[in-house]
């Protein structure tokens, strides 16, 4: 859809994205730090959220298939915990393509409301269950899914408010954060409420570090979009081929890392402030947490979630989880 096509969906979105003032202040503050980082919400602008939507067609990317194969065979299991008449508030919905599995099985939901910052993708991802789905009421909410926002008055009965949070966008989080925004996901679905997520878990090293080190490149493309969005929103100077991709797995934290890395001793600017980069200094712009699944048990009961029914592949590669809110 081009622009045009898409702009009544924009223009009655519910839009709380960050301007470009919070933008600005949130890249300053990271690049301060002596270890130099950049919010990893911020790789998902218009061209993020279509390389992201390539990265989980890769053949070297085992997440998205995985779980995708796991909710064809367990959707209907999934459905029935998730229950009838459910508001399901989706973060991080990006283009729907595992929402549509769980919405077709889901018994006659009362709403749904994706909540994404990529505004664009939201509007043709929303337009597009409209058609697909006409009896369900579609709010998409403009907005980082962790920051302040407003959901949306329904008009048929709500039993229960569900998340929905696919992916393993969890592990972006370093698990004290994980939790608090767990604890956040509590508060958002009330008492009674659900939780339908996916979580990565361990493995080896090869596999994780290939997942994110593709051949084509596409991962590359996707970490220094995030370079060219402050060259070109921030009016930042920086010389987008001074930098290279890099993914590595730390072992003694379970993730995988991804940075920047730039290729000689340059100084790069935004608005007033100049910072320096040695040879071989990096940029940290995104964690990957890899969970057991005790492990993720642990932090779920943590932030006031009990783990209900886990279900994972045959080779135990990933994992999708339904947890509920304990009183």
């Amino acid at each position: 859809m081009n622009q045009e096509q898409l702009q009544p969906e924009l223009d009655r979105m519910a839009d709380y994205s960050p301007v470009t003032a919070t933008f600005r202040a949130e890249v300053l503050d990271g690049l301060r730090l002596s270890q130099k980082e950049l919010p990893c919400k911020y790789l998902y602008d218009v061209r993020g959220a279509r390389l992201f939507e390539e990265i989980c067609e890769l053949p070297e990317y085992y997440p998205t298939r995985t779980e995708m194969a796991i909710m064809d065979r367990q959707v209907c299991e999934m459905a029935d915990r998730l229950g009838p008449h459910c508001l399901v508030i989706e973060f991080g919905s990006g283009a729907g393509v595992k929402t549509r599995i769980l919405l077709e099985a889901l018994h006659d939901p009362s709403a749904y409301v994706p909540i994404d910052i990529a505004c664009e993708q939201l509007a043709e991802a929303a337009d597009s269950l409209r058609e697909e789905f006409p009896d369900l009421d579609v709010h998409p909410i403009c907005a980082d899914y962790t920051d302040t926002y407003e959901l949306p008055v329904v008009e048929k009965p709500v039993a229960r408010r569900v998340v929905y949070f696919p992916g393993s966008t969890i592990g972006n989080f370093d698990p004290d954060a994980a939790r608090k925004f767990l604890q956040h996901i509590r508060e958002v679905c009330g008492d009674g409420g659900g939780l339908l997520l996916g979580v990565d878990l361990k493995k080896e090293r090869a596999v994780l570090e290939r997942a994110y080190n593709d051949a084509a490149g596409v991962t590359a493309a996707f970490n220094l979009n995030l370079l060219r969005r402050l060259k070109h929103e921030l009016g930042a100077d920086i010389v987008l081929d001074q930098f290279s991709h890099q993914a590595l797995y730390n072992e003694e934290r379970n993730r995988i890392e991804m940075h920047l890395v730039s290729l000689c001793e340059q100084t790069i600017r935004v608005g007033d402030e100049e910072f320096h980069l040695r040879t071989g200094e990096t940029i940290h712009t995104e964690n990957s947490y890899k969970y057991s699944l005790a492990g993720f048990d642990a932090l779920a009961t943590e932030a006031g979630f009990a783990v209900k029914q886990v279900w994972t592949d045959p080779d135990g590669m990933f994992s999708v989880q339904y947890l509920e809110t304990v009183s």
